[in-house]
């Protein structure tokens, strides 16, 4: 019995189409997106940002899930699982300021939890992070930075927005000296 061969797909530029998906990082969005933690405490997370973070869960080859927690009680971080585990090697090796290491991790576990993303691009969000930052079934806005997500609550936002807008002359001569484009 004769079996065929299957060759597998390739780009103009000679990689296997397969290889280019799994080697080709996806770039964080540049955009701050708004959404809303609804009355279950459920975020909806914008399509580019659910791109985003498959590229964490593909490397990782593991299930979508994410940590979600806070490391100063004012604004949401949503890390792919493999990037949370490597905040808390650092932390663990922390010499200088254990104490305060072993403190922030407590805090993380503490008002944090692991959400699967679901079906329709929805994350949980722990009950006791959503009380302590008040964003039961209220407005917030998402930014990617750092291998994270994060989610501020319209007071902290609103603040962000200010101090991003304070002495825009001197920021912008500040770092077009240092190439700014």
């Amino acid at each position: 019995m004769a079996h065929s061969v299957r060759w597998p797909e390739r780009a103009e530029s000679g990689l296997r189409v397969d290889e280019i998906q799994k080697s080709t990082p996806v770039e964080p969005p540049l955009e701050i997106y708004p959404g809303r933690i609804d009355e279950k405490g459920r975020l909806k997370l914008p399509a580019d940002i659910q791109r985003y973070l498959s590229d964490f869960f593909q490397a990782d080859g593991g299930p979508a899930k994410v940590f979600v927690t806070s490391l100063d009680v004012r604004t949401i971080r949503v890390y792919p699982t493999s990037v949370w585990k490597q905040n808390e090697l650092l932390l663990a090796e922390e010499t200088e300021n254990p104490d305060e290491a072993e403190d922030l991790v407590f805090l993380a576990k503490d008002l944090g939890g692991t959400s699967e993303i679901d079906s329709q691009g929805r994350i949980l969000v722990p009950a006791e992070l959503r009380r302590e930052l008040k964003v039961e079934n209220e407005p917030v806005w998402m930014n990617c930075y750092n291998s994270r997500i994060d989610v501020f609550g319209k007071d902290v936002y609103e603040e962000r927005r200010s101090r991003s807008r304070e002495n825009l002359k001197d920021r912008v001569r500040h770092f077009a000296r240092k190439g700014l484009k």
